[in-house]
């Protein structure tokens, strides 16, 4: 199977090695991308690999089996409809659109050409969710009518050192994070959100240090908790996080309502570190209450009307909690024909929207209905 490649970073070579663990046969045989010296460095060895200037020009050469959009943010959109048309199996990386005209335009590319597309939402083939879903499709606990979610980011750093700063660029943290958490509660419920209301802070990474400053030019860098300098992160975060060009929110919180009437309360944090690290959810019926979180692996089972208490332990898997894999073998498979997208552009649409309105409400202080009105 003949791969094509737009913007080979390194989020898109992670799932590479997993596309090529689901089937040895896949080969990465053209990119796409404006950083040729640095992509000819990191394909050294590894075969026979056609660089392109445009994806237009690989489409018409290559005529490869399947691509995959590793781009910055805002060109997700803009990638992917120059692709839909070919009818090509599409590996598209999250946020499918960082802006609303985006999220417009793909969602009517797609209904011009509704390509094959899996969006990469890992956390909905995780083990860990797979198990809450299914308990909750059960009816143990009932049916769900609140559920609590939280993501204390122990790693926040990375969206205030290095290129996911620029606000432009990432759509804010919404987008970034939430927009898996979105997509798996929505996989879990089966419900779709109606209205959503939010607020953000940004009460800790911001600052008076020049802008462009590098934590190896700053004078503060033997003391800041946040420098990299000396760490394994040296070169690939090198930004001061509290110069005055440093964006993003550093907390964010949002209601989210769905069309049965009940609420889901979503909250976000990327100043959290070491042990306060959580991604986790509680699910509450009437019956009972699942909750679970992905840094530990465990998922309880509470009864509201018996003193019992049902505890699971998964193990513990890499990149995603294990669901990288599970979307490789999934993609090399609609590559095959043999199966469809389990995390489909739809899906994708719904959560960027979703996180759209959202950031639209924090910066209005308003409700916002979740529609493409």
């Amino acid at each position: 199977m003949r791969l094509a490649v737009i913007g080979y970073g390194a989020r898109i070579r992670g799932v590479l090695k997993y596309v090529q663990q689901a089937n040895p046969e896949c080969k990465v045989t053209a990119v796409v991308d404006i950083r040729k010296d640095k992509v000819l460095n990191d394909i050294e060895g590894s075969g026979d690999i056609r660089l392109f200037d445009t994806p237009e020009e690989m489409l018409e050469q290559e005529k490869p089996d399947g691509v995959l959009i590793g781009t910055r943010c805002s060109l997700h959109t803009e990638m992917a409809l120059k692709v839909l048309p070919s009818g090509i199996p599409l590996y598209l990386e999250k946020p499918v659109a960082t802006t609303m005209e985006d999220a417009l335009r793909l969602k009517r590319g797609f209904e011009a050409c509704p390509s094959p597309v899996i969006v990469s939402f890992p956390l909905r083939v995780t083990s860990i969710v797979k198990l809450v879903k299914e308990i909750i499709d059960s009816g143990k606990i009932g049916t769900v009518e609140h559920v609590q979610a939280v993501n204390n980011v122990p790693y926040g750093g990375v969206y205030f050192h290095n290129w996911y700063r620029d606000e432009n660029e990432t759509g804010g943290l919404f987008l970034q994070k939430a927009t898996h958490d979105f997509d798996y509660i929505n996989h879990v419920l089966g419900l779709r959100p109606v209205s959503v209301c939010a607020m953000t802070s940004k009460q800790i990474f911001k600052g008076t240090k020049p802008a462009g400053l590098r934590c190896v030019e700053c004078g503060d860098n033997k003391t800041c908790a946040e420098s990299t300098v000396g760490t394994p992160m040296e070169q690939e975060w090198p930004y001061c996080a509290f110069a005055e060009d440093t964006g993003n929110e550093d907390s964010g919180s949002a209601l989210i309502r769905y069309e049965t009437g009940m609420h889901v309360s979503y909250s976000q944090n990327f100043f959290a570190r070491q042990k306060a690290g959580s991604r986790a959810a509680r699910f509450l019926g009437y019956k009972g209450t699942v909750e679970f979180d992905f840094t530990t692996g465990i998922v309880k089972v509470f009864m509201h009307h018996t003193p019992r208490v049902e505890t699971y332990e998964i193990d513990a898997a890499e990149d995603h909690f294990g669901g990288d894999a599970a979307l490789a073998e999934n993609y090399v498979n609609m590559i095959r024909g043999t199966e469809e997208s389990i995390s489909t552009l739809d899906d994708g649409l719904l959560s960027a929207l979703l996180c759209l309105k959202a950031r639209e409400s924090a910066l209005t202080g308003t409700f916002q209905t979740v529609d493409w009105t």
